[in-house]
Order: C-alpha cells, then structure tokens, then sequence
C-alpha cells in the first residue's frame, strides 16, 4: 500500500481542518512502508510549513524526486533541504536546469528552476542525474524520459526556452518524468505536470511496470492551458482506460477539473492541499 498526501497545490479544500497553506505549485508526499518520498516541492517554502502540520519530519524523507525544472516544482526545493539537515537522494533529469520562460501573457517571464544546481548541493542534495527508469522499491518506480507517442499531446506554445543561436523556440519540456506505484488493483500514476501528455505518461507507466490496468491517477495534468483538440483527445483516451480514481489539481484548471468530475463521477477528487488517498 501506498499512502500519497497532496502536500501542497494551487487550492486548499474548504473542508480542511486544518490551517493549510495553497500556492501555484505542487507537492506530493508518497509513503510506502518506512520509505517517504517527496515529490516535488511547491513553489516556496510552504511546503515545509505544511509538512509540519500534516506531522511529516522533512529529516525523515528517504529522497526528493523532481517531476521538472519549473519554479513551482522547484521553488521549494532550498526550505526542503534546509530542514532535511542531512544530505539527501534528489532524482531528477539531467536538464532541469535549463533556461526556459513563459511567453503566456504577452512578455517573456523566466520560470525556471530558482536556485544554481552548487546552491542546492551545499544545502544537501545529492543529485541523481536519470533519463531512463529507476525502481525505487518493488512496487515504485521513475518513469525517466518520457516517449511522445501520441499525435495530439502537443505541449504548451507558450513555454519556451533560449536556443544556441540566441532565439528562442518552444520548450518540450524534455525532463518531464512522473512515479508509478504497481498497486494490487493496477498501476497508480503519479503526475507533477504531464508536460510529455498525460496519456504518453501514462503509457511509459504500463511500459515499464508491464501493467496494463489503469487503476489511479493523481497530480497535474497541464490539460488547462493546451489545446482543446488535446483536451477532448485525453478525455476520451481516461475515458477508455476507465481508471477507479481520478485525483487531479495544479495545472489541470478548474475547468477541466469540473470535466473530469462530470466524465468520472465520484471516482474524481479534488487533489487539493491536505487531500490523503491510500492505493
């Protein structure tokens, strides 16, 4: 069994008992066995203030993972090790570090990892550098590079990053990677964006791990900001995988949230900030 606690994410439930913070970011907290991983780390320290409410010791993480080179994965990542007090394992693609900015609202805004790779390595991590699959325990794997298989799954135009020849063209996001936990029931997909598509991810799930069932997902899915071909194209691809959980939140959007609630019904949750599931 896997426990996976939505640590932070853009909103946090009205129902929350506790006083939790939300931000445009993401962190997830996967717990199987003794083992805890942090995946990702919202955009600031937050996460941390979090961590202690929900009565996670950061000094008792077994390692980082790092979905992308966005700010609001990353962002969190100096507070994290500041509080791990230990050096750590931190996987992550080895082009996270990229210069890469968002075009979305007309300028050119950075949006990058916020902190120099020696700055993070003084603080503790200990960097595992990755493009092809890591299993990280039995039932828990990296997903490395992902394959871009399908037709439709184009990215976002407005993510772009510096080319040698000074210009600039659009960032396909090459170090996206998610986790995979191989449940009983099927393969639970754990997403920081699906920048490579969340179907191209899911794929590389049932790749690696050779399950095929489609049990849970949960995390990102960057379907609010791309295309609606892509949109409907990935409504209909879930639709036939026919997952039994559908936890989704940060970059899916409100209104592809309310989408995925009316094509799943009660098998959707909102994976907001505190949200807990056990697969």
């Amino acid at each position: 069994m896997v426990k996976i606690t939505v640590v932070i994410d853009n909103n946090v439930p009205a129902f929350s008992k506790l006083p939790l913070y939300g931000e445009h970011g993401l962190a997830l907290l996967l717990e199987n066995g003794k083992e805890q991983y942090l995946f990702d780390s919202g955009q600031t320290g937050a996460a941390v203030y979090n961590l202690g409410l929900l009565g996670i010791n950061p000094n008792c993480l077994t390692a980082l993972v790092i979905s992308h080179g966005h700010y609001d994965h990353t962002g969190g990542l100096a507070a994290v090790l500041t509080h791990t007090r230990k050096r750590i394992p931190v996987y992550a693609h080895k082009e996270i570090f990229m210069e890469r900015y968002s075009v979305s609202h007309g300028g050119r805004r950075f949006i990058g990892v916020p902190f120099k790779q020696d700055y993070l390595t003084s603080l503790g991590a200990d960097f595992n550098f990755i493009t092809t699959e890591v299993q990280l325990t039995d039932d828990l794997w990296i997903s490395g590079q992902i394959p871009r298989d399908t037709v439709y799954e184009q990215g976002d135009k407005n993510l772009v990053t510096l080319t040698s020849s000074d210009d600039y063209c659009q960032d396909m996001i090459v170090d996206d990677m998610a986790m995979y936990y191989v449940s009983p029931k099927g393969l639970v997909v754990i997403s920081g964006c699906a920048h490579s598509g969340i179907i191209n991810v899911i794929k590389r799930g049932m790749q690696i791990t050779g399950v095929s069932r489609l049990y849970g997902l949960i995390g990102g899915t960057h379907l609010g900001p791309v295309g609606r071909n892509q949109q409907e194209n990935t409504i209909q691809q879930l639709k036939k995988m026919d997952p039994e959980i559908v936890a989704t939140g940060h970059c899916t959007g409100f209104a592809m949230m309310a989408r995925l609630q009316q094509t799943f019904g009660e098998k959707f949750i909102p994976a907001f900030s505190g949200v807990s599931i056990e697969f």
